[in-house]
């Protein structure tokens, strides 16, 4: 069986606060994907938008949002990854959820929030990072913020993929596209950043930049700007594994521990 990955990736335009309208728009472009497509990125709070509105967006951990994603990860048989604003106790969470075809399904609460826009005060921070393994890879995935942190994405020989879901405002564009390179180089792992377009409930306007790249930081595709749209790849953990191989970087990396 082969070990490539097939990804595909959603650059959409989210409507504010209106969990229902992008459930539905999104059960749409589930349609419209590849057959062979394995793994289904979708960027952050894709069901609202980045707010923070959290005590009226929430949704409980088993709710609306997660039992679509369960039930449409088994309809295409695909893995479905995308954040959710999920209420725990009396905590707010902006929660990245991977769910399988089968059902099981792994979470990541976000690391770094953004205290630019008050996340810091509407939400709890997560505490470790989630990496999950499927078909021989190992894929981590983080969220937007967390992508300025280079100690909190650096792989400690732990992953082959790294992921980025994200509303990345227009205005910074140019740090996402930078930085995602870098963590591909530095990190010698595939890297993808899925974003969003069009303008939100505050007014922010958002360009997408969705991109797959190489462990080399070479772009093996990438949405055009602005545009509604869905980009695949076909991501080879054999060309990886040479690479690693003949260039073993990670053999000199600094150990370090997280407090």
């Amino acid at each position: 069986m082969s070990n490539n990955l097939n990804i595909s990736c959603i650059q959409t335009e989210l409507v504010w606060e209106n969990i229902d309208q992008n459930l539905k728009q999104f059960s749409e472009k589930l349609n419209q994907l590849p057959q062979n497509t394995e793994l289904v990125v979708l960027p952050e709070m894709f069901t609202t938008g980045f707010t923070m509105n959290a005590a009226e967006m929430a949704e409980p951990m088993e709710g609306k949002t997660f039992h679509w994603m369960k039930e449409q990860a088994k309809k295409h048989n695909k893995i479905l990854i995308g954040s959710v604003i999920i209420k725990e106790d009396k905590n707010f969470y902006n929660r990245c959820i991977t769910m399988f075809p089968n059902g099981e399904y792994y979470t990541y609460d976000k690391g770094h929030l953004f205290r630019m826009e008050k996340e810091n005060k509407d939400f709890t921070k997560g505490e470790s990072k989630t990496i999950f393994k499927h078909n021989g890879w190992r894929v981590c995935t983080l969220i937007c913020y967390d992508l300025r942190f280079p100690v909190w994405s650096r792989n400690q020989d732990d992953y082959d993929l790294l992921i980025y879901i994200a509303s990345w405002p227009e205005s910074r564009r140019e740090v996402w596209n930078t930085l995602l390179k870098a963590r591909a180089i530095e990190n010698q792992s595939y890297v993808i950043g899925v974003n969003r377009i069009g303008s939100d409930g505050e007014g922010i306007t958002y360009s997408g930049d969705t991109v797959i790249i190489n462990p080399k930081g070479q772009i093996i595709t990438k949405a055009n700007d602005y545009k509604d749209e869905i980009i695949n790849a076909d991501l080879s953990l054999e060309e990886l594994n040479q690479f690693r191989e003949k260039f073993p970087v990670f053999l000199d990396a600094d150990d370090f521990k997280i407090l």
